[in-house]
């Protein structure tokens, strides 16, 4: 059985909620079981959030993740808060503004995707489609094609070539640090 417990987090305004949603649709696209849910504090925006997305070949008996393979944190404040759960043998991917523990057989990719969406791309709006081209790259538990697919269904109208740029650049810099 395939099954990945994955927890995207970052501050509310980051567009991980939608990061979620774009990840559990695009296990769909490749035929598996995805269910999304999502939190974030009583700030919203500026405050911590996080989106679970549980990819399975089997059915999915429990929405919420117990254990989690795969975290993803963009912000220290996120990290702080969410990284408890993450398997020995998980998988961080932090932004390279978080200072991450190293703990067990964690392996622990630090990547400017902030910097990368703002300075390489002009838009800081794009953060959270930049981070799933470097979990993606990573982890390869969706395909690519159907990340994209899932992607170019949920964003604005207009924005389709900004965001096959912004996965691009996930792409390249999860490569530059494999």
């Amino acid at each position: 059985m395939e099954r990945y417990e994955i927890r995207l987090s970052g501050s509310g305004g980051q567009g991980l909620l939608l990061g979620g949603i774009i990840l559990a649709e695009g296990a769909i696209n490749d035929g598996r079981n995805s269910v999304q849910t999502q939190s974030y504090g009583p700030e919203a925006r500026g405050g911590a959030s996080k989106s679970e997305v549980i990819i399975s070949s089997e059915e999915i008996d429990f929405p919420k993740v117990r254990n989690c393979d795969i975290l993803l944190s963009l912000t220290q404040k996120a990290y702080d808060e969410y990284n408890e759960g993450l398997k020995e043998d998980g998988i961080l991917i932090v932004d390279s503004s978080v200072n991450a523990v190293k703990s067990g057989n964690i392996k622990i990719y630090s990547i400017p995707i902030i910097d990368s969406a703002v300075k390489d791309l002009g838009k800081p709006m794009v953060t959270n489609i930049v981070a799933l081209g470097v979990l993606v790259e990573i982890t390869k538990v969706i395909s690519k094609e159907s990340l994209e697919k899932a992607v170019l269904e949920r964003v604005p109208k207009g924005t389709e070539e900004l965001n096959r740029k912004a996965l691009a650049k996930g792409y390249e810099i999860a490569n530059k640090l494999m």
